[in-house]
């Protein structure tokens, strides 16, 4: 795996996302609770919908635009919606949020 530190696990909000920047697209890093982060494509496969502005539940995801609903685990659609965004791994060390980068090539985070 190829870690790089994104951020203090305190720059994101308790059931919240922020933005990393890639050369490839955006992900967006939710935090879940006290010390738990997941990393997924921002981009929502339905509309195009910034999953880093929806409402975070449990360790899932609404999208804000039509409300389809993702684990941010596995990346699948829960429900009746359907289809499945990128997952990447994340890890905290020592309070920082590091991401594996490995995965993101073009094509795999949102653009």
């Amino acid at each position: 795996m190829n870690w790089i530190d994104i951020c203090s696990i305190t720059d994101i909000p308790l059931r919240g996302a922020r933005i990393v920047k890639t050369a490839v697209g955006c992900v967006a890093v939710f935090r879940t609770d006290d010390s738990e982060v997941f990393a997924t494509s921002d981009r929502c496969p339905h509309k195009g919908g910034p999953l880093s502005e929806g409402i975070v539940h449990g360790k899932a995801v609404t999208c804000p635009l039509h409300n389809w609903v993702f684990s941010l685990e596995t990346g699948e659609a829960q429900g009746a919606d359907e289809g499945q965004i990128a997952t990447f791994a994340t890890q905290i060390e020592d309070g920082r949020v590091m991401l594996d980068v490995t995965e993101l090539t073009p094509g795999v985070a949102a653009e």
